[in-house]
């Protein structure tokens, strides 16, 4: 390198400093396509991991943090991904979605879903219409409402608009265990297509009411929170991780805790975010390789549960 320009040299340094992280988690990206699950009411396959947008992609106007995220981005996509998900709520995230999409040209099997969250039930479809914009995109392809907000005014709003079809999946969502007993109650009465909710190794709830209601009303299901912020992933990263991982090709406390997720039959999608390009591959590789049976989730959730 002794004749190399300064400035070459510094960017093949830094080329060779990231070919351990990122060059074999590409390779794997490319070589294996992440396992799908059909949405029940219409039968198109999605991945069983998308990619969130709360906190992370809320980056504002800053130039670097913008090309990051669109990098994130463009590794999800380059891995199979598909489902990106966002809301209203989430500060700049959806102008940073468009931004990436602007940037690298959106996939043509994007899956766009994003929320209403507006108490006004008469401002939703002008709130959609801005959403909708920031990302620069055509139609979505799900809207849900956002933590149940006016649901009762909401969802026949969705329901017109799918029918016109402005959007093709209307949803509701909620990441309150408070609320659980008014989903099951919309889940039930309401032709809903997408319910998403929190579940992971921890949170399990769900699984006594929501899940099995799902697969009974055809409703498919996307997770949120499934790392509960981080913080499931910095208590367990204090820990090796099992040697039986290997049996369901698990390399990593991340990659445990998804395939504990995405393995469950009701679960459709589950939307881990990130700031990172090599923790995105490592998301998307979860949905790769050998998901856990019954007995193996089991003893998943007891392993952690003892940590």
């Amino acid at each position: 390198m002794a004749n190399i320009p300064n400035i070459t040299r510094r960017r093949l340094l830094i080329a060779i400093a990231a070919a351990p992280l990122l060059g074999p988690a590409m390779g794997r990206a490319q070589q294996a396509r992440p396992a799908t699950r059909a949405i029940p009411s219409s039968g198109e396959a999605v991945p069983l991991v998308g990619l969130g947008s709360w906190i992370t992609f809320n980056v504002g106007h800053d130039r670097v943090a913008r090309d990051a995220r669109a990098e994130v981005m463009r590794a999800f996509f380059q891995a199979g991904g598909r489902l990106i998900d966002s809301s209203p709520m989430y500060g700049s995230a959806q102008e940073v979605i468009g931004y990436g999409l602007k940037k690298f040209g959106r996939p043509a099997d994007l899956f766009a879903a994003d929320k209403v969250w507006i108490s006004d039930g008469e401002a939703g479809r002008a709130q959609m219409e801005a959403s909708r914009r920031l990302w620069g995109i055509p139609r979505f392809d799900l809207m849900q409402v956002h933590n149940l907000l006016v649901w009762q005014a909401h969802l026949p709003t969705l329901f017109a608009m799918k029918a016109a079809g402005q959007l093709r999946y209307v949803g509701i969502t909620t990441s309150h265990g408070r609320r659980h007993g008014d989903l099951a109650q919309i889940m039930a009465s309401q032709p809903i297509d997408f319910v998403q909710l929190t579940y992971n190794l921890v949170d399990r709830e769900v699984e006594q009411r929501l899940l099995p209601l799902a697969r009974e009303r055809g409703i498919a299901v996307i997770v949120n929170r499934p790392f509960q912020q981080g913080s499931l992933i910095r208590r367990l990263e204090r820990h090796p991780l099992p040697p039986w991982a290997a049996e369901i090709d698990c390399s990593s406390w991340a990659q445990f805790a998804l395939k504990f997720i995405i393995s469950h039959p009701a679960v459709t999608c589950a939307i881990p975010a990130t700031t990172r390009v090599d923790h995105v591959l490592e998301n998307t590789g979860a949905a790769t390789g050998r998901l856990p049976d019954q007995a193996m989730r089991a003893r998943m959730a007891a392993v952690v549960a003892r940590l």
